[in-house]
């Protein structure tokens, strides 16, 4: 048929009429097929946290080499920064005078929440078991600690308690000596007594990193393990006491080692072992630190620069310069609410701040009362002093 014929040319015109009839169709379908396999709001069934635990693995941090820890300034508090009590926006205030190149964000008891949503839900991390976790939580102090590690693992930057005074601008966090881009977490020491570690009370809290202040680059595995560490405890807590989340009641030993700076400590310490391709890196490395040193990318600062004046572990005081931030402790009310083994006669062995002789004595005279007759232990218990 020849190609100008009248027949080619109907036949033509109908096969263009039938192509653009259904060509719509078929560009609405791909589009449709393709909207299915990548939407966002497609809710994925919450799922065993050991199964994000295999998929977060895949999320690589941030390589050292070319970042900075963020110029992010985080702290928490129940109210805005706009309703702080006088103290809390005195202390609140140094971090944004002495770092005008940071910005500087509080999370809130009312917006934590929704934060958390943000970075670990279905659009974020989707991690929902540990948004799921948080809502559970009815302990402010779990809460608040748990919160900080989030926000660092999401975010990174630098974390400081309300109650913490910065006294030197973050620049000067690190050291001269070291290449700032070679440096994945800044901490610092916060109690170094060692000689304690036997103590059935004080054993367990005598070696520890300050979490009141460090700063982090995001995505850093040791806050997920950190986090992960905190899941499980909760969990495994939660079924030895048999009562739901949101029911647990802790005591002061348990907040430490749950989630304060205990368990900060042995998270640390984990994953420096890891990174030492297994070779234990233990509390050793740290004692009578004079000098910081870097660990595979964590910074540690001796105990002057995060916990001057705390009257132990060598300290020394707020006026030097290698002290970088104060803790006023005034927001540090939490011990009511979970109060230290206290002593029917002899009161908290932590009032002795670590002085070897005043702890000899109370494990001296507890000893001592645990041998005494019940009528005896009554008769001193009526005649001490108020």
């Amino acid at each position: 048929m020849p190609a100008h014929s009248p027949i080619a040319s109907h036949f033509r015109s109908r096969l263009t009429t039938q192509v653009r009839r259904v060509l719509p169709a078929y560009i609405l379908l791909v589009l449709l097929l393709v909207l299915i396999l990548n939407s966002s709001f497609v809710t994925a069934p919450i799922r065993a946290a050991h199964k994000y635990k295999r998929e977060l693995r895949y999320q690589q941090p941030l390589q050292s080499s070319t970042t900075l820890i963020p110029r992010k300034i985080w702290q928490t508090w129940k109210t805005s920064p706009l309703t702080f009590d006088q103290r809390d926006s005195d202390t609140a205030k140094t971090w944004a005078v002495r770092n005008p190149a940071h910005r500087y964000e509080v999370l809130t008891d009312d917006n934590a929440v929704q934060y958390l949503e943000w970075h670990y839900g279905v659009h974020g991390l989707n991690r929902p078991d540990i948004v799921s976790l948080y809502r559970e939580l009815n302990i402010t102090i779990i809460k608040a600690d748990l919160l900080r590690y989030l926000v660092m693992y999401a975010e990174g930057g630098l974390y400081a308690d309300i109650d913490v005074e910065c006294l030197r601008p973050i620049d000067r966090f690190i050291p001269e000596r070291y290449d700032a881009h070679d440096v994945d977490l800044i901490i610092g020491i916060e109690i170094d007594e060692p000689a304690f570690k036997s103590h059935p009370v004080l054993g367990s809290k005598c070696e520890s990193f300050c979490q009141w202040t460090f700063a982090a680059k995001p995505r850093l595995p040791v806050m997920m393990r950190l986090v992960e560490n905190i899941q499980e405890w909760i969990h495994d807590l939660s079924k030895q006491k048999g009562v739901s989340i949101s029911e647990l009641q802790l005591d002061f030993n348990e907040v430490i080692s749950g989630t304060g700076p205990s368990a900060f400590t042995k998270a640390i310490l984990e994953q420096m072992t890891a990174q030492n391709h297994g070779k234990p890196v233990t509390w050793d490395t740290f004692h009578n630190l004079a000098e910081s040193k870097l660990i595979n990318g964590i910074l540690v600062l001796n105990v002057e620069a995060f916990a001057a004046g705390q009257g132990h572990s060598d300290s020394g005081n707020h006026d030097s310069r290698g002290a970088l931030v104060k803790h006023h402790y005034h927001a540090s009310g939490w011990p009511t609410l979970h109060p230290r083994l206290n002593h029917p006669m002899y009161g908290e062995v932590e009032k002795c701040n670590w002085k070897p002789e005043c702890v000899a004595e109370w494990d001296k005279n507890v000893a001592e009362w645990d041998t005494l007759p019940k009528e005896e232990q009554d008769k001193r218990l009526a005649s001490k002093p108020s």
